[in-house]
């Protein structure tokens, strides 16, 4: 199967994109690496009258690094942070991420942005934004504004993304060297989106504890509070984390998350005793 016809656009700069997208309305997509949309325009999923093409945009490409955050340009590509060719400011969490993304030709090409903004829930960056606590960096209209990555993915493939809003950076903190954290997911072969998903992350120098589910029905499951790593050394409080993350889920998909989380809370422990 082919794409329906659709006019292609290229913007330079991110303001001309957005004018194009609030013109377009709802029937006007932007295309980042095009990795998921491509695949879903050849099987006529989506059917826009336009996509708006953000390669050639310089500024959704930038990085910038402070002390306190790491700047992603929307078009960051996965295989640029697996490289190392940009900051890191998750202390190897991110690098980790981006390694087990599908395949080294999608890294080439598909960007943070691009996935945030597919929402697919089974992927990886929309589990592991919340995991950091990002913020998303959206221009309208009307100016720019900041979302929460919790808030971001609103359900499977929805985002709070309004009409003609583009992404264009994702602001990252800086996590101390002393951070732990662990990232499981479980994939029946190489490259495949997860079927559970299950990561947390301590910095023992400012008390964080946080874990994340994904690979759920929807948006993914975070928990942010003092004593999680307690909970999730403990078998009983793995249970009730998991009952409270995917109720509605089948057991054996259960199971998964359930195993997903007990190798976190292994890893995690191997960690903080080393």
């Amino acid at each position: 199967m082919k794409a329906v016809a659709y006019a292609l656009e290229k913007s330079s700069a991110a303001p001309a994109a957005v004018q194009a997208l609030q013109e377009g309305g709802w029937g006007c997509k932007p295309v980042a690496g095009g990795q998921s949309l491509g695949a879903m325009l050849n099987l006529r999923l989506a059917q826009p009258e336009t996509l708006i093409d953000l390669d050639g945009i310089a500024e959704l490409r930038s990085v910038k690094s402070d002390e306190r955050f790491v700047t992603f340009g929307a078009m960051t590509t996965h295989a640029q942070v697996e490289d190392g060719l940009v900051p890191d400011p998750s202390n190897g969490l991110m690098p980790k991420v981006a390694r087990g993304i599908a395949y080294r030709a999608v890294r080439n090409r598909g960007t943070l942005g691009g996935s945030l903004c597919h929402a697919d829930p089974a992927a990886d960056w929309v589990s592991t934004m919340p995991l950091l606590d990002a913020r998303l960096l959206v221009m309208g209209a009307s100016g720019s504004h900041e979302i929460a990555a919790p808030q971001f993915m609103t359900a499977a493939f929805e985002t709070m993304l309004a009409e003609g809003e583009l992404l264009t950076h994702i602001r990252v903190p800086r996590r101390s060297s002393a951070t732990r954290w662990s990232y499981r997911k479980f994939c029946r072969k190489t490259g495949e989106f997860a079927h559970a998903l299950a990561a947390a992350l301590h910095d023992p120098l400012d008390g964080t504890e946080r874990l994340v589910f994904g690979a759920l029905d929807g948006a993914p499951k975070l928990y942010a509070r003092a004593g999680l790593m307690n909970e999730i050394l403990d078998a009983a409080g793995r249970a009730k984390l998991i009952a409270e993350a995917a109720p509605g889920l089948d057991d054996t998909r259960v199971a998964m998350l359930a195993e997903m989380l007990r190798l976190v809370a292994q890893d995690m422990h191997t960690k903080a005793a080393a």
